[in-house]
């Protein structure tokens, strides 16, 4: 079994709390605090999330994280 990680990101909107509902609704764990910075460019806040999950299989680079 091993751990995998992603980064979830996003502008503050409800969609960045429901990808990240998602994510945990599929298993996946918190990892962390979330974090926020203002986008100054585009007059925007953006959030992220780490979360972290346990699978059966072997880590491959290429493997798509969002698909576990």
């Amino acid at each position: 079994m091993i751990m995998i990680y992603r980064l979830l990101t996003g502008d503050d909107s409800s969609a960045f709390c429901h990808k990240v509902s998602e994510a945990l609704s599929k298993g996946w764990e918190l990892y962390g605090d979330p974090a926020y910075a203002f986008d100054a460019e585009h007059g925007v806040m953006r959030c992220a999330q780490a979360v972290t999950k346990k699978i059966d299989a072997p880590y491959s680079p290429d493997m798509k994280l969002g698909a576990q």
